[in-house]
């Protein structure tokens, strides 16, 4: 039977919490409530996203002094960002068991250490109460009864693909840490398009999402002075942001029924919020002050809209990307070569080889074609991780080559590209198709931004939706302009081919009557492109 500091039964977490904030003096909001009445009925893995500053790890340790108050042989392991971090959650349970009212006797007067402490009446020798480590600390030896991870997601940890999938791995240690019946709690706001609370949910964790507003529309290029609103405004009213700027009802606009008028155009970003969760402490001066300091739209709702999203300005958004799911079928007609991707008419190909060394650890060598058609669109058609060491990758490009019948590729002689092009006019060579050495003398992150951004923003870059399960998506996410320390091999390919581009397609690769004997699969329509044999 669990043991606790008085012979009554143990109170439920909400009065636990509601005495503690008698003591301290609090006024109690309603989310507050929410919180405690979920963290009791929970399951056995759980998460808690509540916006920035709603005191969600307060409550936290609130919650952890209440487990040991039930049962003093709890266990509890607190896992957050760093040590520091993980001791200060440990440092409030320890404050709150020495004076909250129902905890008398519940820890030891000399207990002083945080980064492990155990409660009067524990018998486990070995595992203390309260434990405190950072989640990438060395905790294989450990047992508890529940793992609770307080802000193990943070900037600094999630900033690479690499970094979020070590991170995964040190979260997957809690399973067999855990007693059979274990718990493991999350509690944090996502700061990266691949959240780990987005994966827990997804496996199956019970959730409880509390943003700062419950309703929101967002207008994301404006340029009408009338806006219909989709949302209703509560008590408190609408909040309304032009950017980062809060908008003043009957200064900048005016509610007349359903439409939101503004006193002059406001062109770009429009924020509409109604239902504030906490509007005693979260006032409008406040706000307007946290919506200005944050550094993009994406911080603001990652930390205060609970959004998914990398907290930096996306200056590449793949979701800018105009998405088909087509491949191009080349057609010999009359000794006429043309090539048809669905009703688009194909008039030019450049193929970017980035290379590297093909180590398991390092680099990747990445291909990428781009084809082009009279419009101007851009269709980067190939975004590929090339295996094995420069002869294997030479190989596979003279097989891309001749499937898409490429003219020219173009290599980039800098770093371990110095000797690839030797290489590949060997292995190409036969197919009539050419190699180009180039030399970059220009700053990677300005090369790379001025070849995608404007066709990315101009939405005259499409993708077939096979490139979406590659790494190409990820890197145009979590790239920032100046970050020397980056995954950007699949940008640095595809700047390079779109750079390169146009390049016409002027002869064949192969002999004609064996590319008419060639398969290809089923597509929806045809890509064609004309071509002299010479």
């Amino acid at each position: 039977m669990p043991s606790s500091a008085s012979n009554k039964r143990p109170v439920s977490f909400a009065i636990f919490f509601l005495l503690w904030a008698e003591v301290q003096g609090w006024e109690v909001p309603p989310l507050h409530i929410a919180i405690c009445d979920w963290l009791e009925r929970r399951g056995l893995d759980a998460v808690l996203m509540v916006f920035r500053g709603a005191g969600k790890s307060t409550l936290t340790a609130l919650y952890e002094a209440w487990r040991l108050y039930q049962d003093r042989q709890y266990r509890l392991l607190n896992q957050s960002a760093d040590d520091p971090t993980a001791r200060k959650l440990s440092r409030d349970v320890q404050h709150i068991l020495r004076r909250h009212p129902l905890c008398k006797g519940v820890l030891d007067k000399r207990a002083k250490a945080v980064e492990r402490f155990s409660v009067n009446g524990a018998t486990d020798q070995r595992n203390a109460s309260v434990s405190a480590h950072g989640v990438m600390s060395n905790v294989t030896s450990s047992r508890a009864d529940e793992v609770v991870f307080d802000d193990a997601e943070v900037p600094k940890n999630i900033k690479k693909a690499e970094s979020r999938e070590t991170l995964r791995a040190r979260v997957s240690e809690s399973a067999h840490i855990l007693v059979p019946g274990g718990r493991r709690l999350f509690i944090g706001t996502p700061h990266t398009h691949e959240s780990i609370y987005d994966e827990e949910i997804a496996q199956g964790a019970d959730l409880l999402k509390i943003p700062l507003f419950t309703t929101h529309q967002r207008v994301e290029k404006n340029t009408a002075r009338q806006i219909k609103l989709k949302i209703t405004p509560e008590a408190d009213g609408l909040y309304v942001f032009h950017g980062k700027r809060l908008l003043t009802e009957g200064m900048d606009y005016e509610i007349k029924g359903k439409t939101l008028m503004t006193r002059k155009a406001l062109p770009g970003l429009i924020d509409i919020y109604s239902g504030n969760a906490w509007p005693e402490r979260f006032t409008r001066e406040d706000l307007a002050s946290r919506r200005r300091r944050c550094k993009s739209t994406n911080e603001w709702d990652s930390q205060y809209m609970l959004e998914s999203r990398p907290i930096h300005e996306i200056r590449l958004d793949p979701d800018q990307m105009i998405i088909y799911d087509v491949e191009p079928v080349i057609k010999v007609v009359n000794k006429q070569v043309s090539m048809h991707l669905g009703r688009v008419r194909v008039v030019g190909a450049s193929a970017y080889w980035d290379v590297a060394t093909g180590r398991p650890d390092g680099d990747d060598s990445v291909l990428a074609v781009v084809f082009t058609d009279d419009r101007g669109h851009l269709y980067w058609h190939v975004a590929e991780a090339l295996q094995g060491d420069v002869w294997e990758q030479a190989r596979r490009i003279r097989q891309i080559a001749v499937e898409y019948n490429l003219p020219l590729i173009n290599v980039e002689v800098n770093g371990p590209g110095a000797f690839a092009p030797q290489i590949l006019r060997k292995v190409l060579a036969g197919t009539g198709c050419a190699v180009a050495e180039i030399t970059r003398v220009s700053q990677k992150d300005r090369y790379i931004l001025d070849s995608l951004e404007a066709p990315l923003t101009g939405s005259f870059l499409r993708a077939p939706d096979r490139l979406m399960d590659t790494k190409l998506p990820g890197q145009m996410r979590d790239w920032v302009p100046g970050d020397r320390d980056q995954a950007d091999d699949f940008l640095d390919a595809g700047a390079g081919a779109i750079k390169q581009t146009p390049v016409r397609i002027g002869k064949v690769i192969i002999d004609t009557e064996a590319m008419g004997r060639r398969e290809w699969r089923p597509s929806s329509g045809t890509y064609e492109v004309t071509v002299e044999r010479h």
